[in-house]
């Protein structure tokens, strides 16, 4: 048995620079390891008044917050970078432990918190740099600007506890807004270990908080008037249900990032040593638990035993076990992913779909909820189908085998989703038509549907997000763009329209 891990006592809700405890609270919630469920991470109560405390404090420092120079805030930023450098390890280890994911994967995924500030410093805030238009009406010159919107609650997902929400309120405080953010119930000890991190490197009190709980503490922050836009990142239910609260707050700025059905094209010229290797990681990684992981294969049959074979005997290979053993795969996230995992197995038989390789609970020697990848071979492509439409988020990939890449570009479009896409070819022709043809955020020649990068933005359509990217585009959900004229020429009154009569004085 390897290494056992102490439970994280709970310092309480960050607000206004330092830690409250719940003294009346509405609830409580406890996180166990999801690769071992006999040890206990994180335990805490919540408190729905905290939402409103924290929202209102948000809301007296932006005014003194939005003031400061971008200099000013940069220093902060920086500093902020300086204290994700001397948390790693802590960030990393807890992300494994919350989440499941494998340590390596998260070192990786704490990497990319650091990357986010030096991305957004050189990379998104050209895009909201002052803008001249010369002559914009007659001779008086136009300018563009852009301002901070206010309060930005940000809501946490539980599979980038670290990343998703950081590539949100970093942009966000760099353009002069205040962040209250609400973690995940099933990652609040990340959630934590950013507080303390933001603590300890002196950010102004009230410019960052964090408040802990279940659904109804996220409904309340969305709900509360002194926020002015809601940053989410998570499942497409909870993305709907989000806008439905926001609804009679029509004034505020919503930027969803939710779920995804992708597709990657394995087309017969392609290289296959490539393109399953690159399907692998799409569709396995963080054990499928991605809202970019590739859930569907569409393969040219000229190929398709070829890859098939190569790609069932590479996912037999997979080594699956706790997160700090090394493998490649870790456990789903609690046992309600198990159990979905394992319904739609049997939804994918009962449905006329050929299993090639079932997915099944894994014993190990830790109980936790561990699972095999599953493969099954599509018939009939059918938008109705229950298993071809969802979302299953977990280990899973169906197949389909296809003669002509117009069928492909069926099979894509016919999801609800519009998140990422694969295009596996040699003839960029190829990739060029699935570019013209399909209906998605992300298109990738080459390679996964996993693996964004931050200097590009990212976000999809249909019930994939609602037209407001993250990555470099995130920053244009925190400021609105304003429009000035500016005129320093002397009146003219030869240019007063008819009937005026204007005398000066």
């Amino acid at each position: 048995m390897s290494k056992m891990f102490a439970p994280v006592p709970f310092l309480g809700d960050f607000i206004n620079g330092e830690f409250v405890r719940p003294l009346s609270p509405n609830g409580s919630l406890e996180k166990r390891d999801p690769g071992d469920s006999k040890q206990l991470i994180f335990e805490f109560s919540f408190q729905f008044e905290h939402v409103a405390r924290a929202c209102e404090v948000a809301k007296n420092v932006f005014r003194k917050w939005a003031d400061l120079s971008l200099d000013e805030r940069k220093t902060y930023i920086l500093r902020l970078k300086e204290g994700y450098v001397n948390y790693s390890e802590e960030l990393a280890e807890m992300i494994s432990r919350e989440v499941g994911k494998p340590l390596w994967e998260a070192k990786a995924e704490v990497q990319s918190m650091i990357n986010k500030i030096d991305v957004t410093l050189n990379e998104s805030l050209k895009l909201v740099e002052e803008k001249e238009v010369p002559n914009a009406v007659g001779s008086t010159p136009g300018f563009l600007r852009f301002k901070p919107r206010g309060v930005m609650a940000v809501i946490g997902p539980f599979n980038f506890p670290g990343h998703l929400p950081n590539g949100q309120f970093i942009p966000a405080l760099l353009t002069g807004n205040t962040v209250v953010f609400k973690p995940s119930e099933l990652t609040s000890g990340v959630g934590q270990i950013i507080a303390q991190i933001f603590e300890e490197v002196e950010f102004p009190p009230g410019v960052f908080n964090v408040v802990h709980g279940n659904g109804e503490v996220g409904k309340r922050l969305v709900m509360n008037e002194n926020v002015e836009g809601v940053l989410f990142t998570g499942s497409y239910e909870t993305g709907f249900r989000i806008k439905q609260d926001v609804l009679p707050h029509f004034w505020k700025i919503l930027a969803l990032e939710m779920g995804g059905k992708n597709s990657s094209v394995v087309w017969d010229d392609c290289d296959v040593n490539k393109a399953v290797y690159e399907n692998i990681l799409g569709a396995f990684m963080t054990t499928g638990q991605r809202c970019s992981a590739t859930s569907r294969i569409i393969v040219r049959r000229s190929i398709s035993d070829r890859f098939i074979n190569h790609f069932h005997n590479a996912a037999k290979k997979i080594s699956i076990n706790y997160a700090f053993e090394n493998p490649f795969m870790g456990p789903l996230i609690n046992s309600a992913a198990l159990d979905k995992y394992l319904r739609f197995q049997g939804i994918a038989k009962r449905e006329g779909n050929e299993s090639i390789m079932r997915g099944k609970v894994l014993e190990l020697d830790r109980d936790g909820n561990y699972v095999t990848p599953s493969i099954n071979i599509v018939g009939t492509p059918d938008p109705e189908s229950t298993y071809q439409k969802t979302e299953v988020f977990g280990p899973n990939v169906a197949i389909y085998i296809v003669e002509e890449i117009s069928e492909a570009i069926k099979i894509i479009n016919q999801s609800s989703y519009g998140l990422a896409l694969s295009v596996f070819s040699s003839d960029r022709d190829v990739f060029q038509y699935c570019f013209d043809q399909s209906r998605v955020g992300i298109i990738n020649f080459n390679r996964s549907t996993v693996g964004a990068s931050s200097k590009l933005p990212f976000g999809g359509m249909g019930k994939s997000g609602n037209n407001q990217p993250t990555g470099t585009f995130a920053i244009y959900s925190c400021t609105y763009p304003v429009a000035c004229l500016e005129d320093s020429s002397p009146l003219d009154l030869t240019k007063a329209p008819p009937g005026m009569n204007f005398e000066g004085t």
